[in-house]
């Protein structure tokens, strides 16, 4: 079964992550198809734009805590270090990748939508980093999220309590394009992928590029140490009573 479904329209190709039952949780699963859906688009001489986006009822929930809370504390590493080395090779794609934001955006699903070169949103789409409401710290993409809406703003944003909607991302800058009240974010991103993707893609692959450096310079280093912080906070007893909420059940009653 594929996790993501494809289509190309106009020189843009829509990889939309397609697990609705699970809210488009970043899993094993996910991962797979994502990173083999992006490469191949990126390799397409007939694709000159790639969206991302989310079927169902929204963007995604972020990391399947399933695939968090069955493994050991190494595998628990090993998958955010495979989730954060994703997002961050998005700026390195040499096209310009668009996400649209419908519903929502929660966890990794925020920060794999952050990550991206243009951010679309809906205005009622909700916003939220949920992870040190459950114990620990968003363990990729917080370096990203600081160069989008500036340090003050990201620490605000990954310990707040509460959602934003889409009027306040953009506001904040998390955003980049809010959609207007009588369209989705998905109908929005793909008008303004179009739009770039005829253009000379040789100049929008060199703009991309001069501006991906200042973007990515230290975002390698500082999801490491994220990651490392986060592993630390989840051996926490409150973390681990959360973690288990999301344990399969012939896994809890073992």
């Amino acid at each position: 079964m594929k996790f993501v479904s494809i289509e190309c329209e106009d020189k843009v190709q829509i990889l939309a992550m397609n697990r609705p039952e699970r809210r488009n949780a970043l899993g094993e699963e996910m991962l797979k198809d994502l990173l083999e859906s992006v490469d191949k688009a990126s390799g397409d001489t007939a694709v000159n734009v790639i969206l991302i986006a989310g079927n169902g009822p929204g963007f995604s929930a972020g990391a399947d805590l399933k695939d968090f809370s069955a493994g050991n504390i190494d595998d628990t590493f090993d998958v955010n270090r495979r989730l954060g080395a994703f997002v961050r090779s998005l700026a390195l794609v040499r096209k310009p990748v668009v996400c649209a934001v419908d519903g929502f955006a929660l966890g990794g699903g925020l920060m794999l939508a952050a990550s991206c070169d243009v951010v679309v949103t809906a205005r009622e789409a909700r916003w939220h980093l949920p992870e040190v409401s459950l114990g620990w710290l968003p363990g990729f993409g917080l370096d990203t999220l600081a160069a989008r809406v500036g340090p003050f703003a990201a620490r605000s944003l990954s310990w707040s309590p509460t959602a934003i909607d889409g009027l306040e991302a953009h506001r904040l800058g998390l955003a980049d394009i809010l959609s207007s009240p009588t369209e989705t974010a998905r109908e929005a991103a793909l008008r303004y992928a179009k739009g770039l993707a005829a253009m000379p893609p040789h100049a929008v692959l060199t703009t991309k590029q001069f501006f991906s450096t200042s973007v990515t310079a230290r975002a390698e280093v500082m999801d490491d140490l994220a990651n490392r912080y986060f592993v630390q906070d989840i051996l926490h007893e409150t973390a681990q009573a959360n973690l288990q909420r999301f344990l399969p059940k012939k896994a809890a009653g073992a």
